[in-house]
């Protein structure tokens, strides 16, 4: 019942060659009951554009650079996973929305199958950083599940947490009223939410219909130690397309953004990696019709 595109990974004509979020699993568009969860919500797309992605893709971090980027001299390498090693340039500080030169896209490896699609990628060491990634994008009944595992094949530990930008766009509308986000948790904003929007019980709701360029940016407060606070609720009350998203780790922190076509609960989590260890974590997204659509 779910049905969805893929864009792949290629370091040479890939939709995606930017070096900010993970290669794999940029899913193009996802159907389910006449709903469209996923598309394009940017007006121009160029594919070294840091954010000219779309679906639930993943950003790794080490605290809020790339790994090992504070240890390398201008010139040497560091590591952004998912995407490979590329280059650190004489700079005052790290740039996550700039697109870095890429040193080494490692090997990517693809294996698709009726209801799924594997995509493993190896780095090998650069500055003493290596790892085997593998990340499975998998269609269950009215489900995408997301199943990663994270092995460390290098000298040093991977340091590493991931979010999830979750890129929704319910059925093409615009944000609004009638787009609401559910948290299990009672959330506090711990920015202006610019008379945007506004915090109601468990729910982050919008006050009026963004215009082009209008974005709420906060992060959320009042989560829990335990993964049952990763269970996030997105519903168009006007079309009725709705969306769970769980994970089956405990959340480390999370963000919240909203622009005119795009709303997006970011839920942030560890997935560090000795070395020889493996770190694998699952996301699922549940998708079903709610009410008022």
């Amino acid at each position: 019942t779910v049905q969805a595109t893929l864009y792949l990974p290629d370091a040479q004509s890939g939709y995606y060659r930017g070096t900010r979020f993970d290669w794999s699993g940029v899913i193009a568009s996802l159907k389910w009951n006449g709903h469209e969860y996923f598309g394009q919500w940017f007006d121009r797309h160029d594919p070294k554009i840091h954010d000219a992605i779309t679906g639930p893709v993943e950003e790794f971090l080490t605290g809020e650079s790339g790994l090992g980027y504070a240890e390398a001299k201008v010139g040497e390498s560091f590591v952004r996973i998912g995407v490979g090693a590329v280059r650190k340039p004489a700079e005052p500080a790290y740039r996550r929305f700039e697109t870095y030169e890429i040193v080494d896209p490692g090997k990517w490896t693809v294996n698709q199958g009726k209801d799924r699609i594997e995509f493993v990628h190896e780095l090998g060491d650069t500055a003493g950083y290596a790892y085997t990634y593998r990340k499975t994008v998998r269609l269950l009944k009215d489900s995408l599940v997301l199943e990663h595992r994270l092995k460390n094949t290098g000298r040093k530990a991977l340091a590493t947490s991931v979010y999830n930008h979750n890129f929704f766009t319910m059925d093409r509308q615009p944000t609004g009223p009638d787009i609401v986000v559910r948290f299990p948790f009672v959330p506090r904003a711990a920015r202006p939410l610019n008379d945007l929007a506004e915090i109601r019980g468990n729910d982050a709701r919008f006050l009026r219909e963004f215009a082009k360029g209008q974005t709420v940016f906060t992060e959320v407060e009042g989560f829990g130690a335990t993964a049952k606070d990763y269970d996030f609720r997105i519903e168009n009350r006007k079309t009725g397309a709705g969306a769970r998203i769980t994970g089956d780790r405990p959340l480390q922190k999370v963000y919240f953004w909203t622009a005119h076509l795009t709303t997006c609960p970011e839920p942030y989590i560890d997935v560090s990696v000795e070395p020889g260890k493996e770190s694998s974590w699952r996301i699922t997204y549940q998708f079903y019709q709610a009410a008022g659509g």
